[in-house]
Parts: structure tokens; C-alpha cells; sequence
């Protein structure tokens, strides 16, 4: 399949302009809350939608391709072959529904297995980071300059909570060896931290919507993003990813343990 990365890459824009606008206007109104696996693992009408949505057009415009997408209306995919989008709707549900801010919605487009585009927007913040390795990045118009390649501690580093907390993978060795810590909730809006120089590193359990967008920015980034054994990122599967720095992930990698 013959694909036009800046085609991709425009039309994403557009549609999460429109998704963008749409969810600044859901964030203010009484939503419908339900649970998945468990008590804060949160869906709502708003991600339902939103997901009809985005995967309507998606294949309004590329009817070939395939589409895998947290709510359910997307394909059965078993391979990655020919032009394959990863659609989440609402990445940081919890932070919709409780805070109003710090979510995104995020679309990763990958052809016969490679990442494509990748296309992030900060709903709250109204700030969309595209691009991929062909065309570069940016921030809405403007060019994104590649991040410092730091070594762990000279930067801040993002694990999630229940990583952190229980210190699984010996996370907590990790973290002393940097900066500082934070949490946000949301791979979206962490995504644009690291593509902007404010955070070295993430480390969490992602889903593949989770990772598929962030994942293609952050390797045309220069950075690295790798599961917790270093073995091929699958995705097709949930997985522990390390995503940062080149310095940062190898330092991580030593320091991590998976047994």
C-alpha cells in the first residue's frame, strides 16, 4: 500500500482539531461514568463517542485500513500489515471526569508494521504534536526542536503510580537515581513533555492506543522506546515500555529488574 505521510499527517490534524474542539465542550457537561477492570479504570459516554467518531472518518478517508481502538469499535487485528491506525479517544479519563484537564486524545498510524504519524492533542492546553520520522515534528505550525539527549539525573522521570508505589521492577531505584518525580495520569499529555525537554523519561503499563502515537513522536525524537526486558516492542499487546532518552532508557535498563 502506497501511503502519503504529510496526507496522514494533515488530515489527523484536522480531525483532532475537531475532536479538540468537541471534548473542551463535553469537559463542562454532566457525563455518563462507567467502570472496565476496575474502580478507576473509568469509561464514559464522552470516549464512546468520541471513538465512533474518530474511527468513522478514519475510514471515511482510508477504507483499507485497519483500525485497533480502546472502546471497542474498531477491527479485529491480528497482524500489522498495510496501514494500521491506533485510536484512543480519551487518554486520561480519570483526569476528564475528576479534574477537567490533563487528558488528550491521541491517533498513531503505522504502515506494514513501521511507525508512520503520530498525533497528540493536549485537549485543555488545545496544543497538537504531529509528525513522525519523514516529515519531522511540531507542535500545531511550529517545528519541534530535538530534546537534549540527558542522562538520568539531570532530568525529571514519569512513572505511573501503582508502578511507583509498589515498586515493581525496582522503579524506585530509578527514581532516586534522577532528578525528581512526577505523575500525570495521562501517556498523552507525558508524551508531550518528553518531546518538549520537560521530562526524561516514562515508564508505565500502556495498552497499545497508549503507546502507538507517543511511540512513533518519540523515536523521530531520536529517543528511545523499548518494553522492560528490551526485547521488540509488540503492537499488538499490552506491555511495561520504557520511553526516553537514549542515555536515560540505557541507564533504566540496568537498573530495572524483571525477575
Amino acid at each position: 500500500m502506497t501511503v502519503d505521510s504529510r496526507e496522514i499527517d494533515k488530515f489527523l490534524v484536522e480531525l483532532l482539531q475537531n475532536v479538540g474542539k468537541s471534548l473542551r465542550d463535553d469537559a463542562l457537561k454532566k457525563k455518563s461514568v462507567d467502570t472496565k477492570k476496575n474502580r478507576n479504570d473509568l469509561v464514559t459516554n464522552f470516549d464512546k463517542k468520541t471513538e465512533r467518531y474518530v474511527n468513522s472518518e478514519l475510514k471515511r478517508a482510508f477504507s483499507e485500513a485497519t483500525i485497533v481502538s480502546e472502546e471497542g469499535y474498531g477491527d479485529l487485528v491480528t497482524d500489522m500489515s498495510g496501514l494500521v491506525f491506533f485510536v484512543d479517544p480519551i487518554d486520561g479519563t480519570m483526569n476528564f471526569v475528576k479534574r477537567g484537564d490533563d487528558f488528550a486524545s491521541m491517533i498513531g498510524a503505522y504502515i506494514d508494521g513501521k511507525p508512520l504519524i503520530g498525533a497528540i492533542i493536549d485537549v485543555m492546553g488545545n496544543n497538537i504534536y504531529h509528525g513522525g520520522k519523514e516529515i519531522g515534528l511540531f507542535i500545531n505550525d511550529e517545528r519541534i526542536d530535538i530534546p537534549r539527549n540527558l542522562p538520568l539525573v539531570e532530568g525529571l522521570v514519569d512513572v505511573s503510580a501503582p508502578m511507583a508505589l509498589a515498586n515493581k521492577f525496582n522503579v524506585q531505584d530509578v527514581i532516586k537515581k534522577s532528578s525528581g518525580f512526577r505523575v500525570y495520569g495521562s501517556a498523552g499529555i507525558i508524551f508531550g513533555h518528553l518531546l518538549t525537554g520537560k521530562e526524561v523519561m516514562y515508564m508505565s503499563y500502556l495498552a497499545p492506543w497508549d503507546l502507538a502515537a507517543g511511540r512513533v513522536l518519540c523515536e523521530a525524537a531520536g529517543m528511545s522506546v523499548v518494553s522492560i526486558d528490551d526485547a521488540p516492542i509488540n503492537m499488538l499487546k499490552s506491555q511495561v515500555v520504557i520511553v526516553g532518552t537514549q542515555k536515560v532508557v540505557s541507564e533504566a535498563l540496568t537498573t530495572v529488574k524483571t525477575r
